[in-house]
């Protein structure tokens, strides 16, 4: 089986909210292994950096803000497909196309505050996982129930 690694995080409104652990609940029925995990308040400086990528959009500024305006749930998944599963998981950024069953489509109905964020690709998902964790934060471990879940 081919592992991949994924960086998943609950914003401040999923963390405010009281959701950390219905979404933690959600990726670990699915069958995904939590390898990493910290509860943080990002800085304004960190949330740039992490949402570079979107720098030139009109909405960057304020995604900065609300990303550094408490604590985030930082987090690294691990599994078969995990990047791609990860996002289905999440459903649609605009909670408004997300699909009844999703993180989004059951849990929020506004865009800003659509209380996850899912590493996009595999590049992205190196790129954040070693952003915000070192590499002796994230554990190597055997699930018991790997037997159960992949063939």
């Amino acid at each position: 089986m081919s592992n991949e690694r994924t960086f998943i995080a609950i914003k401040p409104d999923g963390v405010q909210r009281g959701l950390i652990g219905e979404i933690i609940k959600r990726f670990e029925t699915k069958g995904y292994k939590l390898v990493g995990m910290k509860l943080m308040t990002p800085t304004i400086e960190q949330a740039k950096e992490h949402y570079i990528d979107l720098a030139s959009k009109p909405f960057y500024d304020g995604l900065c803000k609300y990303f550094s305006s408490g604590p985030i749930c930082a987090m690294v998944w691990e599994g078969k497909n995990a990047i791609k599963g990860g996002r289905t998981l999440l459903g649609a950024t605009n909670p408004a196309d997300s699909l009844p069953g999703t993180i989004r489509g059951d849990l929020c109905v506004d865009v800003g505050r659509n209380v996850c964020h899912g590493s996009d690709g595999p590049e992205g998902a190196a790129r954040e996982v070693a952003f915000w964790f070192k590499p002796e934060e994230l554990n190597n471990w055997e699930n018991h129930s790997n037997t159960w879940v992949y063939e």
